[in-house]
């Protein structure tokens, strides 16, 4: 258990926490979420004592060990298994457990060959994921897990949740998937005004919770701005007359007590839309019988044929290595097949979101003159508009590329594909070095984009809302499949998943047959018991959540109408038009009324899906 109370902590002007606390109790899992830049990765090393704490107290109980995913690399040993066996303790019979930490190893990809290989030729990603398997090998009774997906394939990912759902101790875990937090967290810290709020469930209700709690504000700080406006027109009246001298005084010791009146602070977040070019036409590419590999490198690509058409949204997806980037630059032009061919309609349009182009930003301009490059006109204002889309205001726009963090410089990469129209949006995993609130952003935007998309991309979260069509590397094989990713796992799966079902279901089986008791379910059974439960439960979910979205466009549009009807009145009262004056405050009242009824019904439905969702859950 560990208890952070009232921390406080300050890097120069910057305040990144003010009396900040928070408890971790036994067996709980808890998320820490907020903006990039916001104090999470501090507050590990504060944690493990790596930075000091300006005040305050972290309460961690004697002998308690805490395993932390460093990106360090300092190996010792000749192969990748001795180096992660080096963590085991010695058992009570004087042996080593190395199965445990086999299988770890196994489920972050690793195979029977690697493991032999020596820890210092493997690549950078893989020997984080190495560094990753001696921390879950090491059983501390907390693991402190700062994006640990971030090296990770989709594959390896959904095996380090069910890990981490099984782990008997405590986590701390820092990730920008939401999906992923989700389905390890019991309870999740919100950081947001310097402060940390603690709830059990999902990043969801969250920020659920901490809507209604700034609303209340809000509306605390109104009707305290409301007392002192009326407290000082009444000290403006009487204040020069000497029989109301004592009421006069009460009532400055009034407002006193109100104290100074400070403005809610609020996080920006990304906010942006995909530029869309017309394409006359149907179909956009034909891939045909494309074969592909590197010089003196094993085949990654072997005779796929795929068309793609008008408005498809397509994730090309499949485990680290196989492929995928190279798909997407030879579908850019930027490889050639080896066998095959790739055939672009002359009226495709391409803007292109990957890492080779994020390495091509020219570290010495500025964030508005990287931007301006993309733009046709000259216009400086043009640049420093998209600046401040990309969350660059200010003085922020003149920063060099060179300073920026991935996140930043992933920002202003696609700064520069909205200035740009296009038709056909590739993207090699667009929401790396992304926060949480600008991935949903990016979720947002294309769903709202109308042109074709093809995206590779490790993010359950964002392969669930996105893609009608897959491109799929797995089980040595690439070939496309027409439907959704919820289609993919309940009709074909991944490989290795099947496997290790396969296995367990043959263990089970002989374990139990020597009862004499029923076989378990094939796997294909329960494929279609899964799929029957997953229709069930949107039967019962998506209407509720249609509700709150209905609920939450009535509540902008009064807020919307309120504050317009604000501006009226301001005028009315300006020309002293009494009757104007009386039509518009009736208006009003009737807005505010209709928006606090929205709020109610938003409330019932929030509390209603949460209620569903723990009653079928995912």
């Amino acid at each position: 258990m560990i208890q952070v109370q009232n921390i406080t902590k300050s890097f120069g002007t910057q305040d990144l926490f003010r009396d900040a606390s928070f408890l971790v109790a036994p067996r709980e899992r808890v998320g820490i979420v907020g903006r990039n830049g916001c104090g999470k990765s501090t507050l590990f090393k504060m944690i493990l004592g790596e930075e000091y704490i300006d005040g305050g107290n972290i309460d961690i109980p004697k002998n308690y060990t805490l395993g932390y995913l460093k990106q360090h690399i300092a190996f010792t040993h000749k192969t990748v298994h001795e180096e992660a066996c080096s963590v085991l303790k010695v058992n009570e019979d004087g042996w080593l457990d190395t199965h445990q930490v086999e299988s770890i190893l196994f489920g972050l990809g690793f195979d029977e060959e690697s493991m032999q290989k020596d820890p210092m030729l493997l690549s950078g990603g893989f020997q984080i994921r190495l560094n990753l398997a001696k921390v879950l090998a090491s059983e501390p009774n907390m693991l402190l897990l700062d994006e640990p997906t971030n090296y990770l394939d989709i594959v390896s990912t959904r095996w380090l949740a069910r890990f981490l759902r099984g782990w008997k101790g405590e986590v701390l875990l820092i990730t920008h998937d939401r999906k992923f937090m989700d389905s390890v967290c019991t309870h999740v810290v919100g950081i947001y005004h310097k402060k940390m709020r603690k709830i059990q469930g999902t990043v969801a209700k969250l920020k659920e919770t901490i809507a209604i709690e700034e609303e209340v504000a809000k509306r605390t700080q109104e009707n305290e701005a409301h007392k002192r406006e009326q407290l000082e027109k009444v000290i403006d009246r009487f204040r020069f007359k000497a029989s109301k001298a004592a009421m006069v005084q009460s009532k400055i010791k009034a407002v006193e007590r109100l104290g100074e009146v400070s403005r809610l602070e609020h996080e920006r977040n990304l906010e942006f839309s995909f530029n869309q070019a017309d394409f006359p036409g149907k179909r956009m590419i034909q891939i045909k019988n494309l074969n592909f590999h590197f010089e003196g490198g094993p085949t990654l690509i072997q005779e796929l044929t795929a068309e793609i058409f008008k408005g498809d949204r397509i994730a090309i997806i499949g485990p680290n290595g196989r492929g995928k980037t190279t798909l997407l630059n030879l579908i850019a032009n930027e490889l050639k097949p080896v066998g095959g061919e790739v055939s672009l309609n002359p009226n495709v349009i391409i803007n292109y979101f990957g890492q080779t182009n994020i390495n091509r930003l020219d570290l010495n301009k500025t964030v508005e003159e990287e931007l301006q490059s993309s733009i046709t006109s000259a216009e400086r204002g043009k640049a420093r508009n998209l600046a401040g889309l990309m969350m660059f205001s200010g003085d922020a726009a003149l920063k060099q590329i060179k300073v920026l963090s991935g996140g930043e410089r992933s920002r202003v990469l696609l700064g520069k594909i909205l200035a740009t129209p296009c038709n056909l949006l590739l993207l090699d995993e667009p929401t790396n070095h992304l926060d949480m609130e600008s991935i949903e952003s990016l979720i947002d935007a294309l769903e709202d984009y109308q042109g074709t998309a093809i995206v590779v991309s490790h993010d359950e979260e964002l392969l669930h809302v996105f893609a009608n069509k897959l491109i799929v590397f797995d089980g040595g094989k690439c070939f496309m499949f027409e439907g959704s990713y919820a289609d993919f796992l309940e009709k074909v799966g991944w490989a290795e998943e099947k496997s290790e079902s396969t296995t367990k279901v043959a263990v089970e089986n002989s374990n139990v047959s020597a009862n004499g008791a029923a076989p378990v379910a094939k796997d294909k059974e329960s494929r279609r018991a899964r799929a029957a439960y997953v229709e069930e439960r949107s039967k019962i979910v998506r209407p509720i959540e249609k509700r709150i979205k209905k609920w939450e466009e009535e509540i902008q549009k009064q807020e919307a109408l309120a504050a317009e009807l604000e501006q009226n009145l301001v005028e009315a009262s300006e020309k002293n038009d009494g009757a104007l004056i009386s039509q518009i405050a009736k208006d009003l009242g009737e807005a505010k009324k209709k928006t606090d009824e929205a709020y109610e019904e938003w409330e019932k439905a929030s509390a209603e899906l949460e209620e569903a969702q723990k009653k079928y859950p995912l």
